[in-house]
This record gives C-alpha cells, structure tokens and sequence, in this order.
C-alpha cells in the first residue's frame, strides 16, 4: 500500500476510537436527566362521610399514594391545616379525622405528597356540615319595642320578618294570633293598614330537614290609635347669633297628649340653654349660638300611639370672626408683605361669617375702594407702597371687623424717604418765603424814598428852563422850607413860580398834577419835567415878608403829593 492509503486508513481508526465514547457520554446525560426529573406520583383524597351534621358525627380524610414513605402535608381551603385538639393524624400522616364536626370545617381539603425530588398535590375534595337552625327572634318594621312588646300604630303598613342561621336553609312557617294553621311560609310578609283587631302574638316555626330540628319564635304586637303628625314652628328660621331667643313649638291636636324632643336623631337634655315650658310643648334656645342649627324633632304620644314631626333646622348668622390677610393662597396671616417692583402681588383677605362676609379694600390717603376676597395688584410701582385695609361686612348680621397689612416695595433704587421729602418741602417754602418777604421790603422802601435833595438845598421856587447860560434864583430868606425836593438841578434857565395858601382855613390839601395828565385823572411813572407849570387855580400868592405863613404846595412833576405844615410856636 501507498503512503496515500495508510493515511486514509489511520484518518478512519481515529474518528472510530474517538466517536464511540462520544456517544456512549451522550445516552449518559440523558440518563441522567430522566432521573433528576422524575416528581412523586400524584396522590388521590377521600372523605368519609362527605356530609355530616355538626357536633353529632365524625369525618375521616384518607390520601393513597404509590411512593414509600412519602412526606405528606394537608391543605384546608388553600391553606395549610392547623392541626388543633379536633384534628387527630395516623402515624404515616395518611389519614386526618375530624372529630367532633363543627361548622367551620366545611370546605375543601386537599393532600400533598413531598420527596427529594418535588411535590405533588391531590384533586379537592369537600366536606359539608349541615347545622341548624339556631334560636332567631321576630323583627317588625316600624314599631317601637317596650320590652317583650313592640308597638305599631293603627293603619300603618308593618313588615314582619326573621331570620334563623341554618344549613340547608329552613322553611319558614308563621302563625297569626288566634291562628291554628300557617298564614305565611316565606321569611317575610307584610300587613296592610295594621288595625286594632290584628293585635296579639305572633308565631313562627323554622325547621331544618337535614338536621331534623326546628326552633319557634314569638311575639307579641300591640296596634295603637293612630296619632296626627305634629307640627314644629318658630316665628323665624333665619336668626341672628346672640341676638335672638327662638322659640320652638310643637303643635298637636290632641290634647293631653305627651311630647318629647330630639336634637339630631338624641333625646334632648334641657339645660340652661335649652329650657322647655311647664308642658314640653315650647322649647325655648337662649342665647343663641350658632352650633344650635338642629335639627330639632318633636314626638307626640297619644292613646298609646305616638308620631314624630318633620326635622326643622335653623339658619344661624354669625360673624365676621376675626379678620386674616394672606399673602394670595400662602397660609398664615401677615401684617407687612415686601414685593419686587414691577412684580404682581395678590392679598386675600378672609374671616369667618354666616352668610359669607363682603370684602372692601382701601389704601391710606386714598379715596379708592376695591370689592372683593382679593386685591390684586399688578406691576408694583412705588405709589402702591402704603397701608391697605380690609373690612369684612355681614349685612345680615349688621357686623364689621377689620385688618390691615403694610406692603414695602423694593428695588435697585428706593424713592426719598418721607423725611427726606418734607424736609425738602420746608426748604422750598422758606426759600419762597425769602424772595416775596425781600422783594416786599425793596418795594417799600424805593416808594418811601423819591429822588430828592438834600435837607440843605430846599427849593421854594419852581422854574421852567430859557438858556443853557441862565441860572437858577437864589431863594428868599422869608419862604419856609421845603419837606421834599421833585425839581432836579440840571434844569436850566427856570422861570420862578411861588404858590401861597391862605392862612384860613387852618388845614388845606392839594394835589399837584403833571402837565401831561389831564384833568380827569394823573399817571405813574417817571416823566420828563413839563417846559411849564400853571399855577393852581385855588391857590394864591402870599406878600412878601410873611412870617406866619405856615404851609406850601409844591408841585411835582412826576407824582402827586400832599403836604401839612404845621405854624411853629
């Protein structure tokens, strides 16, 4: 053979020697699982008996199962069981008797098997208990029970009914007064318009086939003369806290009759505040508060029958209580809110009242009401600075009460402070004050002060300019002197005009007018001195060498003056 074929043969005894322990591993594994999954065989639960009746049998459970010495666990109701001194277990745990029966073992029970390998759990089986009936009582609807007896008025629509705990259900069978055989065998029945020959004892007889026992109940009902609905009144339902005695009145007719109170639902306790007249029929609340709302019932009994009337509530008006602002939805009340300039605010202002309080918004030194629970408040600016008050009214109540917050506006540049302003304020006015008090001191003294000349130089004589080379006359040592000088120096070449006053009467004035004003009336101002001067037409011309010549007019050619000269002694 070639080298060629001695490499195919050794190629063929290699897969040979390796192939065969491959496969021989492979049906080991899978051996192997078959082993490692193989669960106990499912176990089968019987019961004997399947029904029993309570506290008179006993009930045995049996679970059968293939495996050797398995471990065996019993379920109840999906539960685990918990053994107790009823449940008794066989030594292997294959059987379970329950003994004596009760009630409460009814339901499903189960068995477990357990092994190394897992678990496995029988098919439910069930045991049922019968029981019953138990002792059970007779209810009647509407009555009202007194002891053994319950009571229904005359004409009223009752309902009889009981109710026994049984297993199976029992029948029921009902026995009217004087009544030998059932009337009913429901659980229920109802009597139309009850009347006073339906009173006496009534029976029922329950009875449980399965158990074979029965229980009897009984009870006596008495029917009452029927009764009118009273009438509750008051003089008003609306009424103020604390400023209102309510009365309260039962009315009925008939009379003799008993009434008693209730308030929500609960006989009524008189008290201080809650006092009732001599006959109970008046029920008078003083003082009033407002948790007296109700609702208030009164009952009428009558005959042995009794009815209640309507419930009655009472509407209470109170507040406002104590007034809170927030700060929009925040809780707790605030007296001072800081807010960003620019920013919106909201305040809420709120207080306890019945009815709900009306709510009016003012800003110190201003004339501005705002109505409403809230103040809003949009793009602060430093004019919404100040304190706002808030006041809630109760028209109901005629009641007012008050709160206020200050509300501080901040920013990157804060106004003058209001000392800062009325400081400023008081400089402007002693400023103003200044300037009108100077002014009016200059103005005085220039119109008490007119151009003249010196005490010195008095002119007695008045002259009209002819040349620049002509000068004016000495005056005469005879004429008194002048108070006031109006004729200025430099007026050249003058004409002489003296003006005498008699000497009768002793006290004459006169008024000089300048040539340009007319007769009528005179002008102000500085004029020009007028070229001539006329002569007063009542003035005359004194002689000369007068010495007791006591006044002088002198005429001014720019404003008028009056002049007084007194004869010296």
């Amino acid at each position: 053979m070639g080298p060629h074929w001695a490499g195919i043969l050794l190629s063929a005894s290699l897969w040979t020697a390796w192939s065969l322990p491959a496969a021989t591993q492979l049906d080991l594994d899978a051996t192997l699982l078959n082993v490692s999954l193989k669960l106990p065989a499912k176990p089968t639960i019987s019961v004997s008996p399947g029904i029993v009746t309570e506290k008179a049998e006993k009930v045995t459970f049996r679970c059968d199962t293939k495996d050797i010495n398995p471990n065996i666990h019993w379920v109840f109701s999906n539960r685990p069981l918990v053994l107790h001194e009823r449940i008794h277990l066989s030594p292997d745990g294959r059987e379970l008797t329950i003994s004596p029966v009760l009630r409460g073992d009814a339901g499903s029970y189960q068995c477990e098997v357990w092994d190394v390998q897992g678990s496995q759990s029988s098919n439910p089986t069930y045991l049922v208990v019968n029981y019953g009936p138990d002792p059970f009582d007779i209810k009647v609807e509407p009555s009202a029970p007194c002891g053994e007896v319950v009571k229904v008025i005359e004409g009223s629509n009752v309902t009889f009914s009981a109710k026994a705990q049984s297993y199976p259900a029992p029948t029921y069978s009902w026995f009217l007064p004087n009544d030998s055989t059932p009337s009913f065998t429901e659980r229920t029945f109802r009597i139309h318009a009850v009347s006073r020959e339906q009173e006496g004892t009534y029976r029922c007889w329950a009875n449980n086939s399965a158990t074979q026992k029965s229980r009897l109940a009984a009870l006596r009902v008495q029917v009452l003369e029927h009764t009118t609905k009273p009438l509750l009144m008051t003089p008003n339902l609306s009424v103020v806290e604390n400023a209102n005695t309510v009365p309260l009145t039962c009315l009925t007719i008939h009379e003799g009759a008993l009434v008693q109170w209730l308030l929500r639902g609960q006989p009524l306790q008189p008290s201080k505040h809650l006092v009732l007249s001599e006959d109970n029929r008046t029920l008078f609340i003083h003082p009033l508060w407002r948790n007296d709302t109700g609702p208030y019932e009164c009952e009428v009994w009558h005959g042995g029958g009794w009815t209640r009337s309507d419930p009655l509530r009472l509407t209470i008006h109170y507040g406002p209580d104590r007034v809170n602002i927030t700060r929009g939805s925040q809780p707790g009340a605030v007296t001072h809110v800081q807010a960003e300039l620019s920013s919106n605010l909201t305040l809420q202002c709120w207080a306890k009242s019945q009815p709900d309080a009306e709510y009016r918004w003012t800003l110190e030194h201003s004339t501005a009401v705002y109505v409403g629970e809230k103040l809003v408040i949009e793009a602060l600016t430093w004019e919404h600075q100040g304190t706002y008050n808030c006041m809630a009214f109760n028209p109901q109540t005629r009641l007012a009460h008050s709160a206020s917050v200050l509300v501080s506006v901040v920013g990157p540049q804060s106004p003058l402070s209001a000392g800062s302003i009325a400081g400023i304020t008081i400089g402007v006015l002693a400023v103003i004050t200044l300037t009108v008090g100077l002014g009016y001191f200059l103005y005085t003294r220039n119109a008490r002060w007119p151009s003249r000349k010196t005490a010195e130089d008095p002119i007695h004589e008045v002259t009209t300019p002819t040349s620049k080379e002509e000068h004016p006359a000495q005056p005469s040592s005879d004429w008194p002197r002048s108070v006031y000088d109006n004729i200025g120096l430099e007026l050249q070449g003058q004409v002489k005009v003296k003006k005498m006053l008699p000497q009768e009467p002793s006290e004459h004035f006169y008024e000089m007018k300048p040539p340009s004003a007319t007769p009528e009336g005179y002008s102000h101002g500085s004029r020009k001195p007028s070229p001539q001067l006329a002569l007063h037409p009542l003035v005359s011309t004194l002689p000369q060498g007068n010495t007791e010549s006591v006044y002088e007019v002198l005429e001014n050619p720019e404003c008028s003056i009056y002049c007084q000269m007194k004869p010296s002694a």
